[in-house]
C-alpha cells in the first residue's frame, strides 16, 4: 500500500469483483449507531432495517463505510450492547450468500474480528479499490486524508496503535463505554446536527483534493466516501466523480452502483 505524506493510503492491488446482471452494490455511512447526543435511535435503526429489507431482492453487495456505529470496541469477553435489529439483518444478508464489506471508520476503528465471525461480513481497515464490469472504484471511508492536519493524524495513529489498543481492554467496558460516549460528545456530533452541513469549496474539501491527487496517479471511475456526513455527487473529470454517501442522521443518503453508473440518492 503506497503513501505519500501520509495524505491517504491507495492500495497496490485491486479487489475483481463480478456482479450479476440485474444486481447492484449498495453504500452508506455513518448512521452512528448510538450516538449518546442522539436521542432517535430505535427510530433511525428501524428505518435502517427496513431500507435493508427493501434493497435485499437486487443488492449483489453491501458496503458499509465506517461510522456505522457511534462506538464499538470489541473486548474479549464483551461487545457494546444494542445494535440487535441491525446486526440480526446483516446476518441475513450474509447467510443469504449476500456479501457485506464493512470499512472501519473513525468512531468503530475497533472492529476486529466479532462481526467477521458472527455476521459473516468481510472487514476493511483501509481503502480498497474494487474492479467491477471493468470500472475501477475506489471506495473507504474517507478520514486521515490531509496531510496538514497534524492533530487529527496524532489522534488517527494513536487509536490505531495495537498496544494502546490492548490497554484500553484491561478498563472495564462499564467504564470504557463511558469514556468513549464522553469523547463522541464532543467530536464531529453535536445537539443531533452534524458539523460541516454545507459545501465548503473545491479547495477545502479534502476528500475532493485527494481524489484530484488520487487521480494523478492512476484513473478512478469512482471514488465513493463517507466520513463528511454531507452528500456529493461531484464530478472530478469527464470520466471520474467523487460520491460521498452522506450520513443517515439529517440527510439518510447512499450510493448505488450498476455495474455501469454510480449514483447518490436518498431514502424514499
Amino acid at each position: 500500500m503506497s503513501k505519500n505524506n501520509f495524505i491517504c493510503w491507495i492500495p497496490d492491488q485491486e479487489l475483481s469483483l463480478n456482479l450479476e446482471k440485474g444486481k447492484r452494490i449498495y453504500f452508506l455511512s455513518d448512521v452512528h449507531l448510538g450516538a449518546p447526543v442522539l436521542t432517535n435511535h430505535r427510530e433511525r435503526e428501524l428505518q435502517l432495517v427496513a431500507w435493508l429489507e427493501s434493497i435485499r431482492p437486487d443488492c449483489g453487495m453491501l458496503c458499509l463505510l465506517g461510522d456505522i456505529f457511534d462506538f464499538w470496541f470489541e473486548y474479549k469477553r464483551a461487545i457494546p450492547k444494542g445494535h440487535t435489529r441491525f446486526l440480526a439483518k446483516i446476518c441475513e444478508y450474509t447467510d443469504q450468500g449476500i456479501p457485506v464489506h464493512f470499512f472501519t471508520g473513525n468512531h468503530d476503528i475497533w472492529t476486529f474480528d466479532y462481526l467477521s465471525r458472527e455476521c459473516g461480513i468481510v472487514l476493511h481497515t483501509h481503502n480498497e479499490i474494487f474492479r467491477i464490469n471493468d470500472k475501477s472504484l475506489l471506495v473507504g471511508h474517507g478520514d486521515a486524508l490531509n496531510p496538514k492536519d497534524k492533530g487529527y493524524l496524532l489522534l488517527y495513529r494513536t487509536f490505531h496503535n495495537c498496544f494502546l489498543q490492548r490497554c484500553f481492554r484491561w478498563i472495564h467496558p462499564d467504564l470504557g463505554i463511558l469514556l468513549a460516549q464522553k469523547w463522541s460528545s464532543h467530536s464531529r456530533l453535536g445537539n443531533g446536527k452534524i458539523e460541516a452541513d454545507s459545501f465548503r469549496g473545491e479547495e477545502q474539501e479534502e476528500i475532493i483534493r485527494f481524489c484530484r491527487q488520487a487521480l494523478a496517479t492512476r484513473h478512478f471511475d469512482y471514488f465513493i466516501f463517507g466520513h463528511r456526513h454531507f452528500p456529493m455527487d461531484f464530478p472530478l473529470s469527464d470520466n471520474s466523480r467523487y460520491i460521498n454517501t452522506g450520513d443517515w442522521i439529517s440527510w439518510f443518503t447512499y450510493a448505488v452502483f450498476d455495474g455501469e453508473t454510480a449514483t447518490l440518492k436518498t431514502k424514499e
